[in-house]
């Protein structure tokens, strides 16, 4: 099994306000519409719906699982070619941390009120359980050795992202009860990035690492999103981008990747302990510039795709099957998949694949696994 990122990584989910609905990550990669506060910028998306949602986040939301998907499809094909490796360590650097970071935005009103914690159950954990075996099952029958455990606790690939937004939504209150919630964030991801006993049990490194980027967000108000808006941030952004694709190039034949997928700790990856707190920071800075400049090129008027940012779980869980299908069944292994043309047809198929996967036809079809209704669970509540 190749060294996967997601195993490395990805995608948002159940919204913190119960009148914000909407269906999972970025609070999974598909995540929740604007919390209250936040006020549209463009048309209204599902109006018509009784809810108002902001163009910008679902916008962000489609291109960013999009870009996961590509990442995905280039590992097998990072060993032929430097260029690739310098796009996937760019991307890498901020796909994720701008998921969480909007994950932690529209969590910034969840207070463990039962409304919201039975959203959390039905909307993150269910669905976690779920693609956790269904994801097992597809490796023990498809997969090389050594297959993956039967265990709920092991998150196996993709499934990490869920099980780290479940224990972030829950420690919500705490962050916004603390007085520095931030450099408190930061202090628990440098410990973890030098304790290689954590284990592997609920990818508590992952939690722990990418932590502060959830807590940046529950400390975000619109007004910060709306700062991305204006002109010099969109001028700027594209030569940041740029530029961290040079800095990536320089660093692809020197930097493990392993670092940008936090789920391990400096003396696991065979570097000094102090190693992990200089990461930890110089990751961070690199990855909020990033994703600054990502946000500021995202379109905030209503597109085609716009729509599409409400199926984004759906995206997340359900491309790594074809990703994985495409790997174990020998289509990397062709010279022509190494070559160029090779390496722009599975980006585009990869593209593809995850736009109709994140389709409101696919979203109903698999309803009973990303959204399942299970108001019959709760005791004294109202079935939803």
């Amino acid at each position: 099994m190749h060294h996967d990122p997601a195993e490395s990584g990805q995608l948002s989910a159940v919204p913190a306000d119960p009148a914000a609905r909407h269906p999972l990550p970025p609070e999974s990669p598909a995540g929740p519409g604007p919390a209250k506060e936040a006020r549209p910028t463009a048309e209204p998306v599902g109006a018509g719906r009784g809810k108002v949602r902001d163009p910008f986040f679902d916008n962000a939301k489609y291109l960013a699982i999009v870009l996961v998907a590509l990442a995905h499809s280039w590992e097998p094909l990072l060993a032929s070619s430097r260029p690739l490796r310098a796009l996937y360590l760019t991307v890498y650097a901020f796909h994720m941390p701008a998921f969480i970071i909007i994950s932690g935005y529209f969590s910034r009103t969840f207070t463990l009120g039962a409304p919201q914690v039975r959203k959390l159950i039905t909307g993150v954990a269910v669905p976690y359980v779920i693609f956790q075996y269904a994801y097992t099952l597809f490796a023990r029958l498809a997969g090389p050795d050594p297959v993956p455990t039967w265990s709920v606790l092991d998150p196996w690939w993709l499934n990490w992202f869920l099980v780290a937004l479940f224990v972030w939504r829950l420690t919500t209150p705490l962050w916004r009860l603390v007085r520095w919630p931030l450099p408190l964030a930061l202090a628990l991801a440098t410990l973890g990035s030098v304790s290689p006993d954590i284990g592997a049990d609920l990818d508590l490194q992952r939690v722990l690492q990418f932590l502060p980027y959830f807590v940046l967000g529950l400390l975000l108000h619109p007004h910060h999103f709306t700062l991305l808006a204006h002109k010099w941030p969109k001028i700027v952004a594209a030569p940041v981008l740029l530029t961290g694709f040079g800095v990536a190039w320089w660093l692809a034949p020197r930097m493990p990747y392993a670092w940008l997928y936090h789920r391990e700790s400096a003396q696991d990856l065979g570097a000094p302990w102090w190693s992990g707190p200089l990461m930890t920071f110089t990751l961070l800075a690199a990855s909020l510039v990033l994703t600054a400049a990502f946000l500021a090129l995202v379109p905030r008027r209503t597109t085609w795709f716009t729509r599409l940012g409400a199926g984004t779980l759906g995206g997340y869980l359900l491309h790594g099957f074809l990703i994985k299908a495409a790997d174990w069944g020998g289509w990397y292994g062709g010279a022509f998949a190494h070559s160029a043309p090779g390496t722009l047809l599975f980006s585009a198929g990869a593209g593809l694949a995850v736009t109709l996967l994140c389709t409101p036809p696919v979203r109903r079809a698999f309803r009973w696994a990303l959204e399942p209704r299970l108001g019959w669970a709760f005791g004294g509540t109202p079935r939803t």
